[in-house]
C-alpha cells in the first residue's frame, strides 16, 4: 500500500483538465488544500467549492464494478474500507456545517468519454447554480 499514491492520480488529472478547459480556476496544493478537513483535492475559491475524487475501491463506491472486498484478509478491508467511508462522511459533513459547497467524483465516471461528459455538464450546472 506504501506505493499508492496519494495526490495527482490519473482521475484527478483527468478532473483538473476537464475543469481547466472549461475555464474554470481552481488551487490543488493552496493552503485551503491543506487546512480544510479531508483535504480536498480540488478547491474552487470562488465558487466556495471542494471536489473529492475517490477511487472506488478505497472508498468503498456500492453497487459499482471497481469495487470488490479482496478475498484475503476479508475483514480487516472490510474495516479499513469502511473507516475510510465514515471519515469521508464526517469531512463532508464539517465541510458543509463550514459553508462549503462538496462535490465528489467517482473513479468510474471518468473511464468513459460519455461519463466525462456527463460529469462535465453536472459540474457546470452545480457551479452555475451557486453564482
Amino acid at each position: 500500500m506504501s506505493r499508492i499514491r496519494g495526490k495527482d492520480t490519473k482521475p484527478e488529472l483527468i478532473v483538473r483538465s476537464m475543469l481547466h478547459r472549461a475555464g474554470y480556476r481552481f488551487t490543488v496544493n493552496g493552503p485551503l488544500n491543506r487546512s480544510l478537513p479531508g483535504k480536498p483535492d480540488i478547491v474552487l475559491p470562488k465558487y466556495r467549492t471542494v471536489i473529492f475524487v475517490h477511487g472506488c475501491f478505497w472508498h468503498g463506491h456500492e453497487y459499482c464494478q471497481y469495487f470488490r472486498i479482496p478475498k484475503t484478509r476479508t475483514e480487516w478491508w472490510r474495516e479499513k474500507i469502511s473507516t475510510n467511508k465514515m471519515r469521508d462522511r464526517k469531512n463532508e459533513s464539517t465541510l458543509l456545517k463550514e459553508g462549503w459547497n462538496v462535490f465528489t467524483v467517482w473513479e468510474c465516471t471518468l473511464k468513459r468519454e460519455d461519463g466525462r461528459e456527463w460529469l462535465m455538464r453536472k459540474l457546470n450546472r452545480f457551479l452555475i447554480g451557486l453564482t
